[in-house]
């Protein structure tokens, strides 16, 4: 059983802002893996898509906790279902990565992301998989690092970002299909 979480702040608000491109990845990687609609769960406050796919249950989950509170619902879903970290996959964006990178990574530093920190907290310790999204601009320079993740890409970089997202949710596939030191060889 897999657990593939994507970060991001619930709201039509923040739909199309940089620190949802992870909620953006999960619902891409939903539809790459065909598995059913995501559903409300008060239980585990997220946004939940459970099948099945190569054999293993998959369970997809958008926190609606807001992107500080994401350790909330992952420990709920984690505890619930008996996730090790092992199996966590988390889709996040990082400020510090152009756009138009990615990085595949296991037992990094939350890097001042604060969706990373709570979950880190929550689960206490960080040896889960991440699925990191460049998202550092030119735009960036201009702006506050809080405000920068809360805006919406510039005219300019939404191709990038789009392009980003369905990257994202091919190396989660690849991640389920070959282990992750085989996709961490292919995309990092």
């Amino acid at each position: 059983m897999k657990l593939i979480v994507g970060l991001g702040n619930p709201g039509n608000k923040y739909s199309q802002t940089w620190h949802n491109l992870g909620f953006a990845a999960v619902d891409e990687l939903r539809a790459l893996l065909d598995l059913p609609a995501f559903k409300k769960s008060a239980k585990f406050q997220a946004d939940i898509s459970e099948g099945d796919y190569g054999g293993e249950k998959i369970i997809l989950a958008k926190p609606l906790t807001f992107m500080n509170n994401s350790g909330d619902s992952v420990q709920v879903i984690s505890a619930f279902y008996k996730i090790k970290p092992a199996d966590l996959i988390v889709i996040q964006d990082d400020i510090d990565l152009a756009l138009g990178k990615m990085r595949l990574a296991i037992g990094s530093s939350a890097g001042g992301h604060n969706g990373i920190k709570s979950i880190i907290e929550k689960l206490g310790g960080k040896n889960f998989n991440r699925i990191k999204i460049g998202i550092k601009t030119s735009q960036l320079e201009l702006m506050d690092a809080a405000d920068y993740v809360l805006a919406k890409p510039a005219k300019e970089y939404k191709r990038q970002a789009q392009e980003q997202i369905k990257n994202a949710a091919v190396a989660a596939k690849d991640i389920l299909d070959m282990g992750l030191s085989m996709a961490m060889n292919k995309w990092n």
